[in-house]
């Protein structure tokens, strides 16, 4: 059993990702199974899978799950926006086409703050997510969406050898399966578990049937062995005339 202070699962999520709702919907099932959850950057967000920091992360894809080894499963597609500073000429339209700002864009690998302390810097425009960009909220940058630009995908990833049970629910849990679903792990086992012990029950009840049959057949051929002795006991006349007289000659 759980102890308060044991998480069930240790949850990673990328920066604008918002997994509330679905710690929400695992705690109303399973509310002696805390979950612990950590904010990673894009950069970190297979590392905490590999170092095994986190049990399942919430993760911008693509991602490589075959070099990496990992399970992963698409969820959602992101808005991508031009972010630049305020008063910047994007703030006079309602979506930007790529090819109008190509040249401000600036080349940078670091975490989602960094890229937007340099944009607020001065350093050119940056194309983001739109969760992210809410997320932070600067107050001295704008943001529109960006035409030309393939949406950002949003998926759940996990280790190959970990197969556990709580994993398999809390998959079940982000996907919408409710608590009776036949594909959550719980209720599958339940299932199996159910199975077992119907062909358990049922082998017990064919055994005493056998049993009560072998015992029914075994009283009957000693009935009839009985019918037989008492046969054979019983005195049989002779075979000369009436009153056991020895027949004239003539």
């Amino acid at each position: 059993m759980q102890s308060e202070s044991a998480p069930a699962l240790t949850v990673a999520f990328v920066v604008g990702v918002a997994p509330g709702k679905w710690f929400q919907r695992w705690e109303e099932r399973f509310p002696d199974l805390p979950l612990a959850s950590e904010m990673v950057d894009d950069a970190e967000q297979l590392a905490v899978l590999r170092d095994a920091r986190a049990d399942v992360a919430f993760v911008r894809l693509p991602v490589d799950k075959e070099k990496e080894g990992l399970h992963v499963i698409p969820l959602y597609e992101e808005l991508p926006v031009v972010v630049a500073p305020k008063g910047h000429e994007i703030q006079a339209f309602e979506e930007i086409p790529l090819a109008e700002v190509e040249d401000e864009l600036f080349e940078y690998s670091g975490g989602p703050s960094e890229r937007l302390d340099l944009v607020e810097g001065g350093a050119g425009l940056a194309i983001m997510p739109m969760s992210v960009v809410r997320h932070f909220n600067r107050k001295d940058l704008r943001y529109r969406p960006v035409t030309g630009v393939e949406p950002y995908a949003v998926g759940i990833a996990w280790r190959r050898e970990d197969e556990s049970d709580l994993i398999q629910e809390f998959i079940g849990v982000v996907r919408g399966r409710g608590a009776n679903s036949s594909r959550q792990a719980s209720v599958q086992r339940d299932q199996q578990e159910a199975a077992q012990q119907r062909r358990e029950n049922l082998a017990a009840t064919q055994s005493k049937q056998a049993k009560a049959r072998n015992e029914a057949s075994r009283a009957a051929k000693a009935a009839r062995g009985g019918a037989r002795g008492g046969s054979r006991g019983r005195p049989t006349a002779g075979r000369g005339r009436p009153g056991g007289g020895k027949r004239r000659g003539r």
